[in-house]
């Protein structure tokens, strides 16, 4: 596929690197040669200097035979125009954007083919706000993720000694739990994949994947672990997008507390907050921190823009006795060396919206793409089509299909029913498939598979 990515920022390298290691042509455009320059240095890509809305760098940079522009460059603006000057001109089939203002894009009818032409809006703000809020909502788990409009869950949750399901074989949960049906996708233990099977002993510390229909998400992750009470007191440190987005989300159910150090940002963030209380000051001030009751905080979300700073304040609170803390981190480097410390979540944006993009990037009729563990693994949402003769899954039972290496079928959704996977569960023509691959290089195996051949009609 061939895909111009306008921007070459954070967002931007991290969607490059990603879809370069996948066969893609891929040529980023920036106006800044030293960001250019570091890409071209580790990625097998084709750069362009200048303005990435100019019809005429669009045109140096392959607009006419493009197949997708993603348009992520600092400027909501620059985004929209040159999605309109990709549909203007060029005839881009895929044009995705990102627009981080709610003044935009609290009005849809700004985005559609008649206006603004842009085909998928991506707004990391909401998307990592989103993130944050579903593993609030799931205490204990390292990451929730959606599929089929939230009736299914695919959990990541670390097993801790003393689980009834520690030191057991993966065969004895159903007995543990006669009535409800799950299924262990993956199992990460000392950062390596292991692929699950019945006979497979379940280690304090292991990483453990599951998937289960939302219903019993709480009731799989007490046999790997004590359950830890409801989340209701939440400190955030950051009223910026991010902050105040995760507060609203927040505060009609849960005690939330803001801190920033800007007197007129925290001005306007405690008029716009309905029920959560805003502080003026410094989320690394230790004193501050104490005052407000940071050891009876459930969950300390550091959200500011500085990743150092974020790094700082939630190794302090974690000191002072916060239970959980977060902290938000977009330099990729970073991330490995807080989670392998006292940090619980380093949450990247870069990798929390990458799965957005991918989406639109897989071939086949594929609903969601979650990256997992940064980028190595992946899980999708795809859809079965066609009948015996034109699909190489509808009519097949799971154990007869041909899947790649370290791949399981997790869930299979059929309308509003969930289907946990089975050896012999047979697929169906319009069911949600929802994959686990631990290693992304099979994912072009797993396209194909989903392909619907000449034969469909």
């Amino acid at each position: 596929m061939k895909i111009i990515i306008l921007g070459a920022g954070q967002v931007g390298s991290s969607v490059a690197a990603n879809l370069a290691s996948e066969a893609n042509d891929i040529t980023v455009v920036d106006v800044h040669p030293s960001r250019l320059r570091a890409l071209q240095d580790r990625l097998d890509i084709r750069t362009i200097q200048g303005k990435a809305s100019h019809p005429e760098v669009l045109e140096r940079a392959g607009a006419e035979d493009a197949d997708m522009i993603i348009a992520v460059t600092n400027s909501d603006e620059t985004n929209m125009v040159a999605c309109q000057v990709a549909y203007t001109i060029f005839h881009t089939p895929t044009k995705i954007a990102r627009v981080r203002s709610s003044e935009y894009l609290k009005y849809e009818q700004l985005f559609a083919q008649d206006a603004l032409p842009v085909d998928v809006l991506i707004s990391p703000e909401q998307v990592v706000t989103d993130y944050i809020e579903r593993i609030i909502e799931t205490p204990g788990a390292l990451q929730v993720l959606n599929f089929a409009d939230g009736k299914v869950q695919l959990v990541a949750v670390r097993a801790i000694k003393g689980g009834p399901l520690v030191g057991e074989q993966l065969k004895t949960l159903r007995t543990h739990m006669p009535g409800i049906d799950t299924r262990v996708a993956a199992i990460f233990r000392a950062g390596h994949p292991i692929t699950p099977t019945g006979d497979t002993i379940i280690e304090a510390d292991d990483e453990i994947f599951f998937i289960a229909a939302r219903a019993y998400i709480r009731a799989v992750m007490s046999e790997l672990r004590e359950v830890d009470r409801p989340n209701k007191r939440i400190i955030i440190a950051g009223g910026g997008n991010i902050g105040i987005r995760l507060a609203k989300a927040l505060e009609n159910d849960h005690s939330v507390k803001i801190i920033d150090h800007n007197p007129e940002r925290s001005q306007e963030t405690a008029e716009e907050l309905k029920n959560s209380i805003v502080l003026l000051g410094d989320a690394s001030d230790e004193e501050l921190l104490l005052d407000e009751n940071i050891e009876n905080t459930d969950v300390y979300c550091a959200l500011t823009n500085d990743d150092e700073a974020n790094i700082l304040s939630a190794l302090l609170a974690k000191r002072l006795g916060a239970r959980k803390v977060m902290a938000l981190i977009n330099r990729s480097s970073y991330v490995d060396l807080v989670e392998s410390g006292d940090i619980d979540i380093a949450i990247s944006p870069q990798q929390a919206t990458i799965g957005t993009l991918l989406t639109h990037v897989r071939r086949g009729d594929v609903v969601a793409v979650h990256s997992l563990r940064r980028g190595a693994a992946e899980a999708i949402e795809a859809v079965a089509h066609g009948d015996k003769n034109s699909s190489k899954v509808v009519g097949r039972s799971i154990e007869d299909l041909d899947l790649p290496h370290g791949t399981t079928i997790g869930a299979i959704v059929r309308g509003d029913e969930v289907l946990i996977a089975h050896h012999d569960t047979v697929i169906q023509s319009d069911d949600h498939v929802i994959l686990f691959l631990v290693d992304k290089k099979y994912i072009p195996q797993v396209e194909r598979l989903f392909q619907v051949g000449i034969t469909f009609i």
